[in-house]
């Protein structure tokens, strides 16, 4: 991806642990890698279709003065993500901000802060067999989608399909979606379980009767095994729901631990 570089802007504020620092301020130097494609700008010589780095410094230097913040840390997380969310062909941005009059009592040229952020890809599975199902499917994209650090990209069809396991229901509606978000997994899964909450989701019985499921099958390329949380989704390549609607949208995404793609998978389970 082509790159923006941003070296050492110099921004006079009021940040640090100490009260004199938020009352006197200090200098602190800010530094930029923003990620976007540039061919089109390149080619078109069109600003637009490029990102106007005179407007990032200004909206840097604007933030790091507004606000006071006891760590860097959080200045570098909050200019990241308002960044992100405020460009719309800004895919990812590394941030560094350097503290070089950092009060510890000892000569150093400067300590610093950096760290990167991003878009993610995600593929989530949902699915309802109470009530009205089309209508839980329904408000759980829209409360997704009116996340500030989400958003939807694609939306399959829902299928009507047969209950998974041995738990005698009803039959389910399900569905998959592509979705961009800054969230990492841990935080997407607990965005997933609100949006749940909100459905009146109860897990009572395991595969059991649901008002609202919603599964993270892919995040990125990314190959995750926690105790609350396996990516990619490690039931997945057995689950003709979960298949048919995500081969609708992404056929040949590729599983990082298998190597399948989701239309193989569908494939090899239906033989």
């Amino acid at each position: 991806m082509d790159k923006i570089k941003i070296s050492n802007l110099e921004v006079f504020c009021n940040h640090g642990v100490f009260k004199e620092e938020n009352v006197l301020g200090q200098k602190f130097l800010v530094s930029a890698i923003l990620y976007l494609d540039t061919r089109e700008a390149g080619l078109t010589d069109n600003l637009e279709k490029s990102i106007h780095y005179g407007e990032i410094c200004k909206y840097i230097e604007n933030f790091m003065k507004k606000h006071t913040f006891k760590l860097i840390e959080t200045a570098a997380e909050k200019i990241s993500m308002n960044l992100l969310l405020n460009w719309d062909n800004l895919e990812q941005i590394d941030l560094e901000i350097k503290k070089p009059w950092a009060p510890i009592g000892i000569p150093i040229e400067n300590v610093a802060v950096e760290i990167s952020r991003k878009w993610h890809t995600a593929y989530i599975a949902c699915g309802s067999n109470i009530g009205d199902k089309k209508k839980h499917l329904d408000d759980s994209i829209y409360a997704l989608n009116q996340r500030e650090t989400c958003r939807i990209t694609k939306v399959s069809d829902f299928i009507l399909t047969q209950p998974y396991g041995d738990v005698v229901q009803d039959d389910f509606l399900n569905g998959c979606l592509e979705l961009k978000t800054i969230l990492n997994p841990k935080e997407l899964l607990t965005c997933l379980h609100e949006i749940e909450n909100a459905e009146h989701r109860e897990r009572i019985v395991k595969w059991g009767p649901r008002t609202l499921d919603l599964d993270i099958i892919f995040y990125d390329d990314l190959i995750l095994a926690d105790d609350d949380l396996i990516i990619p989704h490690i039931e997945m390549h057995k689950r003709d729901f979960v298949l048919k609607p995500l081969a609708q949208i992404i056929p040949y995404k590729r599983n990082p631990v298998n190597h399948k793609m989701v239309i193989e998978m569908l494939y090899d389970l239906q033989k």
